[in-house]
């Protein structure tokens, strides 16, 4: 009875480990994704992870106490150039380069133990950036984490987790659903399932079916097709993180991308916005109501720069990167790829905050 007792609580203790295992991954599976760059049938995607030369002027970067509203994804402070730094040496990395993942061990302990962003102040635009930052930085401490002891774990994971904490918040009714608490949500997700703290990844699971909740039949946002001049393009920014919140929740077998709230799913919002693309005029209706549309007033024209690759290396389309790579039926699916294959490839590797970084690299066929 009792060697029975003890199998069966060693048993036990596997399983929960294994499961433990499982939802540690993040964002990806890190270690599947390693190996798999190492074959000759991902060469393409391996060369995606290098295309970034390491700058070894990455490594005298100061720590930045807190980000400014000012520090927005179209500038080249420090902010901006750090998150730029870890995203090039996570794709280095990944793909086996010893020197980069030496050097981006060493940022983010120098980082983590000067306790940067700390400071960042309680507004909507700094909190933004903050988040921009975060979730790459996420991505790098999880394809990272072989390479540290459990003291460097400690001083990196603490930091991050304190960070983390400092995004999980909303700002009035409107940003319980908007894009910018979308993304928050994927970072609490992708955050709770490294570290393994359900209550967290929880809690961003539910903002992606708040998301699906405020979807329209014909699968556009509320929230967000009404920002005028930028409607499409903050569809876009929702659907980035919407994919997030998939890829982390499919590291745990479950499947977000086939989740329906009333008449929406991914591919009913994915739909509406390639319908956007290819003809504005379906979005004119909800654009008019102009609200808090940007520096272009006229809501008639809108802004699709987010289709072409930034002059700061960033592609706001990156996310079309996992999406693409799943064997998923459908229409909406077929058309994304049609367009990644017609408009988006030459633009590789797709590097971008809000995808966690080189999506080439960490999905790319």
């Amino acid at each position: 009875m009792n060697r029975i007792l003890a199998f069966s609580v060693l048993s036990l203790l596997m399983t929960a480990t294994c499961h433990a295992q499982v939802r540690a991954q993040g964002l990806f599976d890190v270690e599947a994704r390693r190996a798999a760059l190492s074959q000759p049938s991902l060469a393409a995607a391996r060369a995606a992870c290098l295309a970034i030369a390491r700058d070894p002027s990455w490594a005298s970067l100061k720590p930045v106490d807190g980000v400014k509203a000012a520090d927005g994804p179209n500038t080249d402070g420090g902010v901006n150039t750090h998150s730029w730094a870890v995203m090039a040496l996570t794709g280095r990395a990944l793909a086996g380069d010893a020197a980069s993942e030496a050097s981006l061990r060493d940022l983010l302990l120098a980082w983590a133990k000067a306790r940067a962003f700390e400071g960042t102040g309680a507004e909507s635009e700094a909190l933004y950036g903050l988040k921009r930052v975060l979730l790459p930085t996420i991505v790098a401490y999880s394809v990272l984490h072989r390479s540290l002891d459990d003291s460097q774990r400690q001083i990196v994971s603490g930091w991050i987790d304190s960070l983390v904490r400092r995004v999980d918040r909303t700002f009035g009714t409107d940003t319980v659903r908007d894009s910018q608490r979308a993304l928050a949500d994927s970072i609490l997700m992708a955050w709770g399932a490294i570290t393994a703290d359900d209550a967290l990844y929880e809690r961003g699971s539910r903002g992606y079916r708040a998301v699906l909740g405020q979807a329209r039949p014909d699968g556009s946002l509320v929230l967000e097709t009404r920002r005028g001049a930028r409607a499409l393009w903050h569809m876009r920014q929702s659907l980035a993180s919407l994919t997030v919140m998939a890829e982390v929740a499919a590291t745990r077998g479950v499947d977000l991308y086939g989740l329906r709230e009333g008449e929406a799913n991914f591919d009913r919002i994915l739909s509406y916005l390639l319908n956007g693309i290819t003809e504005p005029e379906v979005v004119m209706a909800y654009a008019s109501e102009n609200e808090s549309p940007g520096a272009e007033a006229d809501f008639r024209r809108q802004d699709m720069s987010f289709l072409a690759k930034r002059g700061f290396g960033r592609h706001p389309m990156a996310w079309v990167e996992p999406v693409a790579a799943r064997d998923r039926v459908g229409l909406a699916t077929k058309r994304l790829k049609t367009l990644l294959a017609r408009s988006l490839r030459s633009d590789r590797p797709l590097i971008d905050e809000l995808a966690g970084g080189n999506a080439t690299c960490f999905w790319g066929r």
